[in-house]
């Protein structure tokens, strides 16, 4: 009879098949033609300003996590404007759709899954340190850098798609 699972080893590899899941939902939403969604450009564009304003207290306590965060958020505006740029936009009779470049928005979030994989790996190779909160480890400048990017993109893509579909809907009442 085979041993039990320890609950260590069974979080980890539910943690691992969630992350796995929302990564590849995720990809799918960046590949091809998408219909414009009425509240999914909202949340992105509520939550993830959110997530910064929230993370960025937090980063005060290490050196240069703070500027690491503003800093990926800039950027992540700026790859925001630029994959806008490159975005097709169609205003149809069935609805309002937009075909996005998908190497921007991937990139990214493989980026994203790649530093929290690595820094889950050190987590999991030298264990925590005595007196030291799990949550030291989300602090580090990197890490910060790279979810800023990814807030920034995708907060900025969102509000470039709101804003799209605010002009194709006056265009359509005009016409």
């Amino acid at each position: 009879m085979p041993a039990p699972m320890q609950p260590s080893l069974a979080l980890t590899i539910g943690l691992g098949a969630f992350v796995a899941w929302r990564l590849l939902s995720r990809v799918r939403r960046t590949i091809g033609r998408q219909r414009l969604a009425g509240v999914r450009p909202w949340v992105s564009a509520v939550l993830f300003p959110l997530l910064v304003m929230l993370l960025l207290p937090l980063a005060f306590v290490r050196p240069l996590a703070a500027p690491g965060l503003l800093a990926g958020c800039g950027i992540g505006v700026a790859l925001g404007l630029y994959g806008l740029h490159l975005t097709r936009f169609e205003a149809t009779p069935q609805g309002l759709f937009y075909t996005p470049n998908p190497y921007v928005g991937v990139a990214l979030t493989v980026l994203l899954v790649a530093r929290l994989g690595w820094r889950y790996a050190q987590l999991y190779a030298i264990g925590t340190p005595a007196g030291v909160a799990p949550a030291y480890f989300a602090r580090s400048p990197l890490t910060l850098l790279v979810f800023g990017m990814l807030a920034g993109y995708y907060a900025t893509y969102s509000i470039g798609l709101l804003r799209w579909k605010a002009r194709a809907a006056a265009a359509a009442a005009g016409a």
